[in-house]
């Protein structure tokens, strides 16, 4: 009797266990259905992530829970009530814990039952209650002391982005000078830095969504910083270019990781209006660059030499004081953490939980209160779904499993690329992609046609003031003053002396020097066409025979000609004016960035967007009347403070429209997309200077307000948690 009582109450007892796992499976399921089927969450939901059990969804908790469900017999005798709070935050554990639970913790057994696809959506449940709660931790943090350490870390990377933007065009005349860079080749400064950040944005992004925003933007920023140090030292044009192309490669990264980074720290009420204010640093680089420019460049006797080899002249100086905002950056990034966001993307749950304590603890003890406590114990984390790795064995070779390593890095930013064209966020890269090819083509395009057309404009009124010779007898006569902008015609100049002259676009033609003396002559734009020249005497001059067209020399001595090219552009007018331009120009964004900033939370990122592209669409029209150097400065001025808000809205748009896992493998592509752009613009636009106005001003006109309709057709990002 007594055999036959033990033995029920045994099955009785094991029935009872079977049935309260039961019922467990089944309160997790509903509770799993309930969270993918709700679309709001309130302060009662933020509770329930710290108060829930759910330990199979919590990076590096839930072992007690892993061993109740591999037995039954883990239940008897253990009351449900004692039980620890499943995926409570206990701390950090310690590394013998995490090796001997790495199986329970990282392998679950159901997972290998199920498809990629359940995982994936499974991971999507996952990361949307993710984005609810790390939006409600954000706001506890408060927006303080961090945010704007973080906000000027992040502007001098993007400051030497805008540097290094502008520093091509400031230093091409003088190295294409300095180098004796011929005009077929003189294009490619241009295009080789854009092709570099073209490529550098591309694959800076993928990199960032792969390593971490940190680390991406250290490797990019050191890499841009190292080259663009020694293109300032390098003599040969082959090598300069070698430079700038990986200049501008790591330079390229700066944009999309930078916003990224920035954005993941934000809470909504705040993104937009400080993602606004970072752009400002992008105009105070062309600033900085404009600035240096007029200071420096100008000065050629900033400069020293090493014999005839090495010539260190001041445009050089320039390229290393350009260097100094990325080197700044690069050293105030070494005392950042990385981006909680991100870590807890990849399942790194104890290292985000420490970034929010300091980032809560810094921003409290700025304000006065640092009794007050961080009080999230436990974040959400999404399923870590596995992914097959290749690797080399230990007896590969060094360099092979570093070849298979990168290529395996390669393959897996391609991958990330293509999810960009996945639901749900397909046909916002499309729409993506239109604004950002039209909005780059029209601004670089027409950015590069304003200062040519000036230039033109330029050209034109100074061979409008030529003044000429003709027939011309002058003998035993000293010329020791400069010649400018003259053209003398059948001159006749006998026993002269022309000393510590300069020629600036001067011409002589069909004249002839008897028993002359060119002594220290300095030239520019100067060439003796069809001239005679007999017993003529020439010293320490840079008259080169190309400069002597269909011309004859007879019983003629040249001593110590300076051959090569050479810089002697003193208090040359046109630098001067193009810096100047430049300055104006950027400084003219100021105010649409102030604009943009202020009311970007207020009247709404796709408003701003298209409402800006329309309007710097209609402005183009106002170039018809553009028949002066200071209307057309003016008309620059106009179009680029209308087209900053435009681009600042975009950049807002892009990082809240893609979620973490893609963010800046699609703002990069876009990035890269914008560079490619810009060189379209810039041969388009360009080949029109001086032939006509309506092409440009259509061109540019249609496409903004086209990209403007467009991109009005954006989701509303506003009032969205970051996904």
């Amino acid at each position: 009797m007594e055999d036959t009582y033990k033995d029920r109450t045994s099955l009785v007892k094991g029935a009872k266990d079977i049935a309260k796992e039961v019922k467990r499976q089944a309160v997790k399921k509903v509770n799993k259905a309930v969270d993918k089927a709700q679309d709001g969450y309130t302060q009662r939901s933020y509770n329930r992530f710290q108060d829930e059990e759910d330990d199979d969804d919590y990076y590096g908790h839930g072992v007690e829970a892993n061993d109740d469900e591999g037995s039954s017999e883990a239940t008897e005798g253990h009351d449900e009530d004692d039980e620890i709070y499943e995926g409570e935050y206990q701390g950090i554990p310690n590394m013998g814990q995490g090796k001997d639970n790495m199986v329970a913790l990282g392998q679950s057994v159901r997972d290998e039952y199920k498809d990629r696809h359940e995982l994936e959506t499974e991971r999507k449940a996952d990361e949307e209650e993710l984005a609810q709660q790390y939006e409600l931790i954000i706001q506890e943090c408060g927006h303080g002391r961090f945010q704007w350490a973080l906000f000027f870390v992040l502007g001098m990377a993007l400051m030497a982005d805008g540097v290094e933007v502008f520093v091509v065009g400031f230093v091409l005349p003088s190295a294409e000078t300095d180098m004796c860079i011929p005009n077929s080749g003189s294009g490619w400064l241009g295009n080789i830095v854009y092709l570099g950040m073209m490529v550098g944005a591309f694959f800076w992004g993928g990199l960032a969504d792969k390593v971490g925003r940190r680390q991406s933007l250290l490797i990019c920023m050191s890499v841009n910083g190292f080259f663009a140090f020694l293109s300032s030292f390098v003599q040969g044009y082959g090598f300069f270019l070698f430079c700038r192309l990986f200049s501008g490669f790591g330079i390229g990264g700066a944009m999309p990781t930078v916003f990224s980074y920035f954005s993941e720290v934000l809470a909504r009420e705040k993104r937009g209006e400080h993602l606004s204010w970072l752009c400002m640093f992008w105009m105070i680089g062309g600033i900085y660059a404009s600035a240096m420019a007029w200071a420096i460049i100008p000065h050629y006797g900033w400069s020293f030499s090493m014999g005839s080899a090495y010539q260190f002249h001041s445009w050089r100086v320039f390229v290393i004081v350009c260097a100094l905002p990325c080197v700044s950056s690069v050293v105030a990034l070494t005392f950042m953490p990385e981006s909680p966001r991100f870590l807890l993307e990849v399942g790194k749950h104890d290292e985000a939980w420490m970034i929010l304590k300091q980032i809560h603890d810094t921003n409290m003890r700025a304000r006065g209160q640092p009794e007050k406590v961080f009080t999230v114990t436990r974040i959400k984390t999404p399923k870590q779904i596995d992914e097959l790795i290749e690797i080399e064995s230990d007896t590969g070779t060094w360099y092979r499993r570093c070849f298979v390593r990168i290529r395996t890095e390669l393959y897996g930013i391609w991958l990330t690329f293509m999810r960009c064209f996945n639901y749900p966020v397909k046909d916002n890269t499309i729409k993506l992609t239109a604004v950002w090819f039209t909005l780059s083509f029209g601004y670089y395009g027409l950015s590069v046609w304003f200062p040519d057309v000036i230039k033109h404009l330029q050209s034109d009124e100074y061979a409008s003031r030529v003044k000429h010779f003709r027939n011309e007898e002058v003998s035993h006569f000293v010329f020791n003053f400069t010649l400018e902008n003259q053209i003398h015609s059948n001159g006749e100049y006998i026993n002269d002396r022309f000393i510590m002259m300069k020629f600036k676009s001067v011409t002589f033609e069909d004249s002839l020097f008897k028993n002359c003396v060119f002594e220290d002559i300095t030239s520019l734009n100067t060439y003796f066409r069809n001239c005679t020249f007999v017993n003529t005497t020439f010293y320490n001059t840079d008259l080169e025979q190309y400069k002597f067209v269909d011309s004859e020399l007879i019983n003629c001595t040249f001593f110590h000609v300076r051959t090569g090219c050479q810089i002697s552009f003193d208090d040359d007018y046109s630098a001067y004016w193009i810096y100047f331009v430049n300055f104006l120009g950027t400084l003219a964004v100021l105010p649409g960035n102030i604009v943009s900033a202020l009311l970007m939370d207020r009247i709404g990122r796709l408003t701003m967007l298209g409402g800006s592209m329309v309007l710097s669409g209609i402005s183009c029209f106002f170039l018809w009347f553009g028949t002066s150097e200071s209307m057309m400065i003016g008309m620059l001025c106009l179009y680029n403070g209308l087209t900053i808000s435009a681009w600042n809205s975009l950049d807002v748009i892009t990082v809240e429209l893609y979620p973490t896992d893609r963010r800046a493998t699609g703002f990069g592509f876009l990035n890269a997309l914008c560079k490619a752009a810009a060189v379209l613009g810039n041969l388009i636009f360009g080949s029109l200077v001086g032939i006509t106005k309506a092409i440009p001003i259509l061109l540019a006109s249609t496409v903004l307000v086209c990209g403007g309709l467009v991109g009005l057709r954006l989701p509303d990002t506003r009032t969205q948690v970051l996904m």
